[in-house]
């Protein structure tokens, strides 16, 4: 396989996809800190054009992340889609179609967005940009998500985490609200991505453009933040709970909170299971015993 290197641009030409959450369950939750989506939008269109400014081989993809579905509303390189207004447009099309969808077609429920969904389909966009020709752009990945982490969604979420970080994409994060996204900590750290919480909601634009404007190959030049700590712990297959300590399948490894002599993801009839921390550096157990 010709590897990612050989086939850029330049080193500084980007392809950025930003996946916008636009759930409007999370949004009306913000309206007691007056960081509207209104406002949040022009935080964000201000930094998209100065993407499209700092190179004019940058390409910009937006998707929309709603908690029904998910879809493209923006690209830079299509010539009907070049426009702010049309951006505006796009998003405004998307919510309102979004919301007309059943609630029993989300993944989580309608406090949660689908994030799984837009993260695969950046991937699949990139993957596409791969297969046109001997040439593109240093694609990444930029998430700008509010909601919390919907349980439902750990194994797409980490499929496509694993997914970036073979095809070499880093994944950068911009938690917005008051708790932090362990999907999104897991992201950022595994793929080399940077993991950014505002501190002033108001400023969003200031962290966008200091921190997630860079190209990848200024990014070995600066001091980025990192992270204070990153939370590894894995969600069951049978609660969808978060746990600390799970019993693992031996031969698909997936995860459970009580002990079953019957994997219900593969069917194995072992009787021994793995008793492991669920916290662990980008999937690797770090402490196990049997249990029998």
């Amino acid at each position: 396989m010709t590897p990612v290197s050989s086939k850029l641009y330049t080193d500084d030409v980007s392809l950025l996809m930003v996946l916008i959450d636009t759930n409007p369950y999370f949004w009306s939750s913000m309206k007691n800190t007056a960081f509207t989506f209104s406002k949040f939008l022009s935080h964000v269109l201000a930094f998209l054009n100065s993407i499209l400014l700092l190179n004019q081989m940058n390409q910009v993809v937006v998707i929309a992340t709603g908690y029904n579905s998910c879809d493209y509303v923006f690209d830079s390189s299509s010539s009907s889609m070049q426009r702010a207004e049309c951006l505006l447009e796009k998003l405004e099309d998307f919510v309102d179609k979004d919301e007309s969808l059943s609630q029993e077609d989300s993944v989580d429920g309608v406090g949660f967005s689908l994030l799984s969904g837009s993260l695969s389909m950046a991937l699949c966009y990139i993957q596409r940009v791969f297969r046109t020709g001997p040439l593109h752009p240093q694609p990444r990945i930029l998430c700008l998500h509010g909601s919390p982490d919907g349980p439902g969604q750990y194994v797409a979420v980490m499929n496509a985490i694993f997914s970036a970080q073979r095809s070499m994409v880093p994944i950068d994060s911009c938690v917005i609200g008051s708790q932090h996204s362990a999907f999104l900590q897991q992201a950022s750290y595994i793929t080399g991505g940077v993991y950014l919480k505002p501190q002033v909601s108001d400023g969003l634009f200031q962290y966008l453009s200091t921190v997630c404007a860079t190209d990848l190959y200024s990014r070995a030049f600066l001091q980025l933040p990192r992270p204070v700590g990153v939370d590894f712990r894995a969600s069951c297959f049978c609660h969808k709970n978060t746990i600390d300590m799970g019993y693992i399948c031996s031969v698909c490894l997936s995860i459970f909170c009580k002990h079953h002599k019957k994997c219900s993801t593969c069917g194995s009839q072992k009787l021994n299971s793995i008793a492991a921390q669920t916290r662990s550096q980008g999937g690797l157990i770090i402490s196990s015993r049997k249990c029998y």
